[in-house]
Order: structure tokens, then sequence, then C-alpha cells
């Protein structure tokens, strides 16, 4: 992001995107460790990424809800995935 802002200020739009597809693909990298659901996480960042960098590119303002949202989204949804998964009960409180 510093080396972006630093350099290249006339493509910082492109961050909220380029960090959820970095992000897809670490989490698809992950996968081996993870339940195997994991894997539509991944396909949610990458296709959010994507969508970002579409609706960014029509000269949209860099906007922190292009960020949020899809983070907020992805995290409930991961939460949800890993509690069905490996179960969610409050057995050893």
């Amino acid at each position: 992001t510093a080396v972006i802002t630093q350099k290249g200020p006339e493509i910082t739009w492109t961050l909220p995107g380029l960090w959820q597809i970095v992000l897809s693909l670490g989490i698809a990298a992950a996968c081996t460790s993870l339940p195997r659901p994991m894997m539509a996480i991944s396909l949610w960042y990458l296709g959010c990424g994507l969508a970002c960098l579409v609706y960014a590119s029509d000269g949209h303002a860099l906007s922190p809800w292009a960020m949020g949202i899809p983070f907020g989204i992805g995290q409930l949804l991961a939460a949800g995935l890993l509690k069905h998964c490996f179960g969610g009960g409050d057995e050893h409180a």
C-alpha cells in the first residue's frame, strides 16, 4: 500500500480489489489444512475483488465500503462455515 500510494498514486483505486484477491489466494493456499468448504470463502473474496476492480475502473472514487462490506460478509461466512464444520458447542466452558 505504501509503495503504491507513493510511487503510483494514480492506481490506488485498485487496492481494495487487489487486497481481496490476495486474501483469496491465501485462503486457497491454506485450504489443505482447513475444511474443504472453506474454498467457497476463497471464491467469495476472489469474486468480490474482481467486482471491485471492474466497478472502480469506471471512475468511481476509492471507497471504504468496497473493502469493508466484502470483508465483513466474508468473515461472517467463514465463522458460520467453521462453526458448522467443527460444531459450535460450549462443552469446554
